[in-house]
């Protein structure tokens, strides 16, 4: 009979671990406590399996209590809102005095009661019984035959090494997961995006907006004029060094996890998809100058995330939890501070995600579904760049206005950028400075000088150092014959430029003016 229950035991195990691909947590150095974890949803997620041959029900209950407060700590390290586990003795004999109002509820355990405990007792008068309730709990089916079936020793043995065969070599392909490539592309990024910092410092500084675009930066103008490379050269360039410094340790740490996941090669499109999808987003989304590795990293997040839709189990016992924070702290980071290009990251974390579902983890073949996931990228892409190069250009953005207006203005085209800045004006509510500091020019250029001046006007006192602004606004008021606000004006433009040949002399062509009609 004792033999019966240590077959039972290591029977039930061996089903639960075989065959319903529960995973082997912990097994006690005497073998008769066991762990289990389950992936299916709707059962426990702890099960605890104890070969005892029980005596008190006092002895269960401080046991149960026990076991109830080691798994409250690891609901606690999953950070799980509630977790609900199973524990289950088997023993020859039940326990001489009461014991089943001890497992006819479950045992809540924690402050909340947000542990759940179920206890069961299988014995040698119960068996059937027993695992008929054992499988309801679990939604599987437990079974074993005992009518004409002798127990021994070997049986047992036999049992228990295919448990621990299974158990083990599962525990070697998940390593195997996590080790499929070395990093490479990796430091490869790391080590261009620092060269390029140093490059963009000698050249200028890595702040200044003119060395940046020169070098790649993202810039819808240029953009929408041709120069298609600006969706992955903002990859390898940083604006100052905390950012060079915070996105090189991000890449060092996600670049080198998901290339390991995935090999050298799929990192590698993975990475520049992700950056061209984060680039993408921003050009669309966002008007602002932008660069940085920082689409393509939330693009590794999203591959991630992707690892855990295929391995959720293993994703969330090893990392899962750390990465949504991350990404969502990250998201908030940039929902609350306007300067950081919230678009690229979302752009990026999407990219990433759908890279990965259509090059998918090594090993799987999977075609219907990355069919599926290239067709969905190629949709989002042309419904991306149609809007970025069809509907943003008759948009009236502002800034977008600004810079087509600028090349008007150098081809001579007054009257188009006149209208294209004026239309712009009409249609937006937020207008920048710096619109009507060129609107004011092509007024001027078009004789309406009451508008440029009340232009002006606003574009100093928003800028009230831009000393170009202040020469100009002196120049209109001169030629309205407002003397003294010429005056005032250019005096405030030779403060920030005082060795400015031309403001030196417009001042003094309107103090000779003044001294001549007084």
């Amino acid at each position: 009979m004792v033999f019966q229950q240590d077959y039972l035991y290591w029977n039930t195990i061996h089903q639960l671990v075989v065959e319903h691909q529960y995973r082997l947590i912990q097994l006690s150095q005497s073998q008769n406590e066991v762990w289990l974890e389950s992936n299916n949803k709707n059962a426990p997620t702890l099960v605890r399996i104890v070969r005892y041959d029980l005596d008190w029900a006092n002895w269960m209950q401080r046991d149960m209590e026990q076991a109830g407060r080691r798994i409250e700590e690891v609901r606690k390290r999953m950070n799980k809102r509630k977790m609900n586990a199973l524990n289950l003795y088997i023993s020859t004999f039940p326990p001489v005095d009461e014991w089943r109002e001890k497992t006819d509820k479950p045992l809540l355990i924690g402050a909340k009661e947000q542990t759940s405990l179920m206890t069961k007792v299988i014995h040698s008068e119960n068996i059937q019984e027993g695992l008929k309730d054992l499988s309801d709990i679990l939604g599987e089916k437990i079974t074993l035959e005992i009518e004409g079936v002798l127990y021994d020793y070997i049986q047992v043995e036999e049992l228990k090494s295919k448990v621990l065969t299974v158990s083990n070599e599962r525990t070697k392909q998940e390593k195997k997961i996590f080790s499929y490539g070395k990093p490479y592309f990796t430091y490869l990024f790391i080590f261009i995006q620092i060269f390029m910092f140093l490059v963009l410092e000698v050249k200028g500084g890595s702040t200044n907006t003119e060395t940046l675009i020169t070098f790649g930066a993202k810039d819808n103008y240029l953009l929408l004029q041709g120069e298609w490379w600006r969706f992955f050269t903002p990859i390898i360039l940083h604006i100052g060094f905390f950012h060079l410094v915070m996105n090189t340790l991000a890449l060092y740490f996600l670049g080198s996890a998901v290339e390991k996941i995935y090999g050298r090669t799929k990192f590698l499109v993975l990475y520049l998809v992700a950056g061209f999808a984060g680039t993408l987003a921003s050009f669309v989304f966002s008007p602002a100058i932008s660069a940085g590795a920082s689409g393509a990293i939330f693009g590794c997040f999203g591959a991630l995330l992707f690892f855990g839709v295929i391995h959720p189990s293993l994703f969330f016992r090893t990392m899962g939890s750390n990465v949504i924070v991350v990404i969502g702290i990250n998201l908030l980071i940039g929902f609350i501070f306007p300067v950081v290009d919230n678009a690229g990251h979302i752009g990026g974390l999407i990219g990433g995600f759908i890279a990965s579902s259509f090059l998918h983890l090594p090993g799987q073949k999977k075609y219907l579904q990355r069919t599926i996931s290239f067709l969905l990228a190629a949709a989002l892409l042309i419904a991306m760049l149609y809007v970025g190069y069809q509907v943003q250009p008759t948009s009236n953005d502002p800034a977008y206005a600004v810079r087509l207006a600028k090349t008007y203005i150098e081809e001579d085209k007054v009257n188009e950028a006149y209208e294209l800045l004026i239309e712009a004006e009409k249609k937006n509510e937020n207008i920048p400075a710096e619109l009507y500091f060129y609107l004011s020019f092509t007024e001027v250029q078009l004789g309406k000088l009451t508008d440029a001046k009340e232009h002006l006007e606003i574009v100093t006192k928003e800028l009230p150092t831009l000393h170009e602004a202040q020469y100009n606004l002196a120049l209109v008021y001169s030629r309205l014959e407002e003397y003294e606000k010429a005056k005032s004006s250019i005096e405030k433009a030779l403060n920030e430029d005082p060795e400015n040949k031309d403001y030196q002399s417009v001042l003094s062509e309107i103090n000779d003016y003044l001294e001549h009609t007084e």
